[in-house]
């Protein structure tokens, strides 16, 4: 049972920052009347978590890389105990963006150096194990963290979800400490501070853009800037990648089209499986009137099937061809994607997302683990932050993409059946049920047209849920396709866990 501590302590930091992206979901509708929040601010309530999170998580591991990894873990649950405290304490809008943004900066030094911190544990069949259950944990903590959130909220208040993580932090910190080895011998070299803080502002232009479009829609030129600035800011980050000695990411990785399918992968996996639950959360809540805590119980079939699937099939797919096991777990979150959307229509509820969140987390649960081990496989072990690093960053934009990009899709497919009902400003109604304020439009409405917005509200919340399983289901089977050409082997196949590292110079 010892040698299994330091899984369960990496396991601990992977479930408490990942369940942070996904448990604030089904509290926004309380925290906005609590609040006094904007639509813009319940955006960035959930974004400015993950985006500081895929932002500073390949910074923060080739960082691990030159001070210890495990020194590193410690000082990110540490920063994320303190940030709870700060979110749970937030009197207004404002502080607790800034709260969640401190919250990611710890997460993210957690999440860079998971991996590195399980390859220095485990060895052969039991790091396929520590793989399949880390997998299992992260794979379920997205899909728990709307059942906790909405268990705290409906019967403690929307703060405890972030004070819960402060004991939590304080065992897994001590667990840390006593129980957690780090066998790594740091590299040598210095912290890339000039990609660091290009790749940040390209990733925060990129987001914040999606983010406007979702307010102003896609006509406003300041989005169209914003996107071309990232561009212009991400082109700064590959050159100085190219020339500085000890580069955050070594730009030779992205010759390697096994490295290029992981991180597709990570990216197109996050967006498929979970950025169109923030939607769905609100649709239940604002709409049809569910509680949070029946929200949240609506994604625990993703969490049961992800979470039993990871753990039970972590050690037999141990040495299996990835491309197979990865391409196979994108195409079954597709198809769990569309068959939710077959589900949704007309006066659809919470029961037509049972079959199809079942499916999406049978894929989740196979695709998870198998991510880690690849990226490990392909540098040395000094330099497992850095591909830890930007797996992870992949997967957490993809999740902040995701939530952006399915809100513009919700906003446009819900405003053009509005239009066809003939409800006057139709964009702006559009926009306030995808905020989730659906609600304050039905008790401002005149009493002679409140029955006709109600039904129109209605019909057009589902079709645009709809519409972001319709996207999000196509995402998983083209990333199943990326991954089968890209991480298919040639020659001899090589266990992920056995593979010879790619040594750096």
């Amino acid at each position: 049972m010892r040698k299994w501590l330091p899984l369960m302590t990496v396991c601990l930091g992977t479930f408490i920052l990942l369940i942070d992206v996904t448990i604030v979901n089904v509290a926004l509708p309380n925290m906005v009347g609590d609040l006094e929040a904007s639509f813009g601010a319940l955006q960035w309530v959930i974004d400015a978590y993950a985006l500081a999170l895929a932002a500073l998580v390949l910074g923060a591991g080739s960082i691990a890389d030159l001070v210890g990894h495990r020194r590193v873990y410690i000082a990110g649950l540490a920063v994320f105990a303190m940030s709870s405290l700060m979110c749970g304490l937030a009197s207004d809008a404002g502080v607790l963006i800034i709260a969640r943004t401190v919250q990611g900066v710890g997460a993210a030094a957690m999440f860079a150096t998971t991996f590195a911190l399980l390859n220095s544990a485990y060895a052969g069949r039991d790091r396929g194990s520590a793989y399949g259950v880390w997998g299992a944990v992260a794979g379920a903590s997205a899909a728990v963290g709307p059942v906790l959130g909405g268990l705290l909220t409906e019967h403690a208040s929307w703060r405890w979800i972030f004070f819960v993580n402060l004991p939590v932090s304080a065992v897994g910190i001590l667990l840390c400490v006593t129980m957690l080895a780090d066998t790594q011998v740091p590299a040598r070299g210095r912290v890339d501070v000039g990609g660091m803080a290009s790749f940040t502002a390209a990733a925060a232009c990129a987001t914040y853009a999606l983010i406007r479009a979702n307010e102003e829609g896609w006509s406003r030129s300041e989005v169209w800037w914003l996107l071309a600035l990232a561009a212009v800011l991400l082109a700064v980050f590959a050159a100085i990648e190219a020339h500085v000695p000890h580069a955050m990411l070594d730009l030779g990785l992205l010759r390697d089209r096994s490295f290029v399918g992981v991180l597709l992968a990570g990216f197109l996996l996050t967006f498929a499986a979970f950025a169109a639950f923030t939607y769905t959360s609100i649709w239940l809540q604002s709409v049809l009137g569910l509680s949070p805590l029946a929200a949240g119980l609506t994604g625990l079939p993703m969490s049961i099937t992800a979470f039993g699937v990871s753990a039970g099939l972590g050690r037999v797919l141990h040495g299996r061809r990835p491309d197979l096991v990865i391409g196979g777990g994108l195409l079954l979150v597709g198809i769990g994607g569309l068959l939710t959307a077959a589900g949704l229509r007309g006066s659809a509820g919470w029961p037509a997302l049972v079959p199809g969140f079942a499916v999406i987390g049978v894929g989740v649960g196979l695709a998870t683990p198998i991510l880690g081990s690849v990226s490990m496989s392909r540098v040395a072990p000094e330099r497992g932050g850095m591909a830890a690093g930007a797996v992870n960053t992949t997967r957490q934009l993809g999740f902040a993409f995701g939530i952006a990009a399915l809100g513009s899709v919700f906003a446009g497919r819900a405003r053009s059946d509005l239009s066809g009902h003939g409800i006057p400003d139709a964009a702006d109604v559009a926009r306030a049920i995808a905020g989730g304020r659906a609600p304050g439009l039905l008790d401002a409405a005149p009493p002679g047209v409140r029955h006709l917005l109600d039904d129109a509200t209605h019909t057009a919340a589902v079709s645009g849920v709809q519409a972001t399983y319709i996207v999000a289901g196509a995402v998983g089977i083209l990333a199943a396709l990326l991954v089968l050409v890209l991480v298919r082997p040639v020659g001899t196949h090589v266990s992920p866990q056995d593979a010879r590292p790619v040594r750096q110079p």
